[in-house]
């Protein structure tokens, strides 16, 4: 997992993410606390690097790109990356109570005053904890300087092409730069390997051949010799 500590006060900063840092030990969960001193400092790495699952987040930040500049504050910056992904767990912790309303615009777990309180905090990381947990997994996929957050139920089935990888969905496709194996490690249970190119999302599966299945669209997808047998053993043992 995956934290964000956004804060501009250094001290309130470092307070927090050793607060997430015993927090993450006390639940015996792998975390690593990443600080930013401000919402543009996050945004910058986040253009690059999504992977995050927890944001901690101050309201009233002050800008690092000079002071002309306007800060960007932290609904603003919740509300910039909930565009995006609403998977995302956001928890505010400020000074100020004025924003509240606000924060529950964002779907935030919670709102928290400062000084932060050691077990609220714990609290509300548990609720986040949990939340990620229920919310239904995704595919983070990348492509054209962009990323999407796909839901793995809808995705059909993932062709290797060489250096890249073609996940089809029931809407959409996408060519993302991966190889099958790393793509294949943030999949589920339901997604089956039926040809040395091919993964299939056994939800979809509407009936099996001796060389292909054909999926509830229609849609074909070539399978191995002999693989038919142990996906439809696979279909009986999930569903």
């Amino acid at each position: 997992m995956r934290i964000a500590v956004i804060d501009d006060q250094p001290a309130d900063r470092d307070y927090i993410a050793a607060l997430v840092s015993r927090w993450a030990k006390d639940r015996d969960t792998a975390v690593t606390a990443v600080p930013f001193p401000s919402a543009e400092a996050f945004l910058f790495d986040y253009s690059e690097d999504k992977d995050f699952d927890i944001l901690l987040l101050d309201i009233e930040m002050g800008s690092t790109a000079g002071e002309a500049a306007r800060a960007i504050n932290g609904v603003e910056l919740a509300k910039t990356v909930r565009k995006e992904n609403d998977a995302m767990q956001m928890i505010f912790v400020t000074g100020f109570p004025d924003f509240i309303a606000e924060g529950y615009e964002v779907s935030a777990v919670h709102y928290l005053m400062k000084p932060v309180d050691r077990d609220k905090l714990f609290s509300a990381l548990d609720r986040a904890a949990a939340n990620l947990g229920k919310s239904e997994r995704r595919l983070r996929v990348t492509f054209e300087r962009r990323t999407d957050y796909v839901p793995l139920p809808k995705i059909l089935y993932i062709e290797a092409q060489k250096q890249y990888v073609r996940i089809v969905t029931e809407g959409e496709e996408y060519r993302m730069k991966a190889s099958l194996a790393e793509t294949a490690a943030q999949l589920d249970e339901f997604f089956f390997p039926c040809q040395r190119s091919f993964i299939v999302n056994l939800r979809h599966v509407a009936r099996i051949l001796p060389d292909r299945v054909v999926l509830k669209n229609g849609a074909e997808v070539p399978i191995s010799r002999g693989m038919a047998e142990k996906i439809g053993r696979e279909i009986i043992r999930l569903f």
